[in-house]
């Protein structure tokens, strides 16, 4: 008679809402695409997210917070995932993006 031992190995932790903190790179091939994952979203947070939408053979879309578009525009995003994300992802991966947007301003001499 044969022994036999089963083990079992776990590791868990909190499921935190939200999922996502300021954005979602979607890959061409990735298992789900931008209107089912924005759905979702809609159902998840009361964050409202934007469709960046991208032209690529990796990257096909990027959702992001419509809060961090208020502070850079849709083309510079664009090209930032595209430099800087797009190299360290396959067309079937989701890449989750915690953006820290920082935004220096200097007023001009004169009457205020």
């Amino acid at each position: 008679m044969k022994k036999q031992r089963q083990n079992i190995r776990m590791r868990a932790r909190e499921f935190v809402l939200p999922p996502i903190v300021d954005g979602l790179v979607l890959g061409r091939s990735s298992p789900i695409g931008q209107v089912a994952m924005g759905k979702a979203l809609a159902l998840l947070m009361t964050t409202p997210f934007e469709h960046v939408p991208i032209e690529d053979e990796v990257i096909g879309d990027v959702l992001v917070r419509s809060a961090i578009l208020r502070k850079v525009d849709a083309e510079s995003l664009r090209r930032f995932v595209l430099d800087h994300v797009k190299p360290l992802m396959g067309p079937e991966e989701i890449i989750h993006l915690d953006l820290d947007v920082e935004i220096a301003l200097e007023a001009a001499g004169g009457d205020s």
